[in-house]
């Protein structure tokens, strides 16, 4: 018992604050890291997002996505968390631009075509396997 007067956390309440403070942080860090992670991966839909409308604005031009066997418009090279790169096809009337994840985002891989065809094509191992709808859009969750 206390003393009248006297002021303080016991051993006991200062190892159960200690419990629940670990509990939360057991919890509370994944989700915390997958969420950033998450918002990391919004930068590759919007630089595919913006390199395939460059690409349309080409072909507009030039009747091709090519320009010497390579992709007509150079790919985005200030990613922080993706490495895009570009594949022609069809005699320069079809391409594929693939952002591949780094640091972070390593294990994603996107893909977006001429057709507008957004495609989730790998996802790390601890985010688990690819769904029957990876085929048509980009997973992110």
């Amino acid at each position: 018992m206390r003393k009248r007067g006297e002021s303080g956390f016991t051993p006991i309440d200062t190892m159960a604050l200690v419990a629940v403070v670990g509990i939360l942080a057991a919890i509370g860090v994944p989700n915390y890291s997958r969420h950033v992670v998450r918002g990391h991966l919004v930068e590759a839909g919007n630089a595919l997002s913006e390199y395939r409308v460059r690409m349309e604005q080409f072909y507009q031009d030039n009747r091709t996505y090519a320009k010497a066997g390579m992709c007509g418009q150079a790919v985005p090279t200030n990613l922080d968390n993706f490495v895009i790169a570009c594949a022609i096809a069809a005699s320069g009337q079809a391409f594929t631009a693939t952002a591949t994840g780094a640091g972070s985002t390593a294990g994603f891989v996107y893909t977006i075509n001429q057709a507008n065809v957004r495609s989730t094509t790998a996802l790390p191992s601890h985010w688990g396997t690819l769904s029957a709808e990876a085929g048509s859009t980009w997973v992110t969750r």
